[in-house]
């Protein structure tokens, strides 16, 4: 995302096209191969995996709509800013004209589809025809990068797990299942990433995410992401009753985790409970900061239990395993799943000490002091230039990721 020319807000671009579009076609693509996934399983009789397939995809389908819907009731009062694309009123989808068709396509599960349509529409006006409505496009664009981030977490890993799960308990694979499951590990890395440069887009006074610093925030999440996904499948494969109780266990210690970091990211009771929920569950498989301040001793604590608990299902599958059937692979995993995780956050601690793109800013142009590990400093304030539709979510998360320290008025002013 480009800057505007005042340098406060950034303006629509080809790139942010580009993504757009690739980003319904991933939509479509991961949809298409969840069907005919679920659809070889009822084929073969193989119903169990069939069931606990299809309740991944409807589980996370509804979570994500339901984020969609709260966002579009949240943003109502956004329907009167006039951006005249194509000679018309363009506003938010959730106005009160189409308030009935917006729900009913959320419940019929296509709102994330109408979003990345409503997107791509509007940046081809902005992007190809050069009409205004470049915030909005930007504003789209941010919550569909959340959006993605919350159906990741709440699908893709959990059916990795699956999928390495079905593997160790029918004792073979295919070639084609271990690309599938690097692939899949590598999405859900580069989710995070996305996710992460979106962030940074958003912050007028930031350097942005250079190719050499993505390189190292999606090596660090790949390392640390990988190891949980296949503990949690190891485990699976050896005391499959007792996953579910693993679980609910840690869930609810996250989201009781998030509720005393007193979380305030949505605009209602209902709405929190469900990001706290949510957040339980992104937890569960990665760490993500949902609170202002600095936060590294809660990234500390975060890592150390993660990798206690990787610890204790690695060796619950180690003592449990049968050893004739495993005799393969098994001290490979016992070597290299630690292992992962030990050097994911070597590099992590590696990204912000010598990649961070606050190191990569000339001193002399910086506004603020440089930021550290997942408790930055970072001044999101108001200005009086900038656009009037900004989008609160992602400034929120943008102030948690890069949490505000109030600052002399001379500084913040630059």
């Amino acid at each position: 995302m480009e800057s505007t020319a005042s340098g406060c807000f950034p303006r629509y671009s080809w790139l942010d096209f580009l993504f757009a579009v690739v980003g319904v076609c991933t939509f479509l693509f991961d949809i298409g191969s969840d069907v005919w996934l679920a659809k070889e399983f009822y084929q073969h009789g193989e119903f169990f995996w069939f069931a606990a397939l299809l309740g991944f995809m409807l589980v996370s389908s509804a979570v994500v709509q339901m984020f969609s819907w709260f966002w579009i009731q949240y943003d109502s009062q956004l329907d009167n800013y006039d951006f005249q694309t194509a000679g018309r009123r363009v506003v938010l989808f959730g106005s009160p004209k189409r308030v009935k068709l917006t729900c009913f396509l959320h419940i019929c599960q296509l709102g994330f589809l109408l979003r990345h349509i409503s997107a791509i529409w509007l940046g081809f006006c902005v992007w190809w025809r050069g009409e205004k409505g470049s915030e909005y496009a930007v504003y789209l664009t941010h919550d569909l990068s959340m959006l993605r981030l919350i159906e990741t977490f709440c699908e893709s890993a959990p059916q990795l797990s699956l999928m390495i799960y079905i593997m160790l308990h029918n004792n073979e694979a295919r070639t084609i299942q271990y690309v599938s499951m690097i692939a899949s590990t590598t999405s859900i890395a580069w989710m995070v990433v996305d996710y992460h440069r979106s962030l940074r887009s958003f912050l007028p006074d930031k350097s942005k995410q250079g190719w050499l610093s993505s390189a190292f925030y999606f090596l660090w999440n790949l390392l640390l992401i990988a190891p949980r996904v296949v503990t949690v499948a190891l485990f699976t494969s050896v005391l499959p009753r007792y996953i579910a109780a693993h679980f609910l266990c840690l869930w609810l210690a996250f989201v009781l985790w998030a509720w005393l970091q007193d979380t305030n990211f949505m605009d209602t009771p209902a709405g929190e409970w469900l990001y706290r929920a949510t957040i339980g569950l992104i937890w569960y498989f990665s760490w993500f900061n949902v609170a202002e301040g600095k936060t590294r001793g809660r990234s500390i604590i975060y890592h150390f239990f993660a990798l206690t608990d990787i610890g204790v299902l690695l060796f619950s599958w180690w003592w449990l395993r049968d050893p004739e059937t495993t005799q393969s692979y098994s001290l490979f995993i016992l070597f290299l799943v630690p292992l992962s995780y030990v050097l994911g956050l070597l590099v992590k601690t590696l990204y912000y000490c010598s990649c961070h793109p606050t190191l990569w800013q000339p001193v002399g142009s910086r506004k603020v002091p440089g930021d550290t590990p997942d408790g930055a400093v970072a001044l999101v304030q108001a200005d009086s230039s900038a656009p009037e539709v900004v989008n609160k979510r992602m400034a929120k998360h943008v102030s948690n990721f890069y949490s505000t320290r109030t600052l002399p008025k001379t500084e913040t002013n630059g």
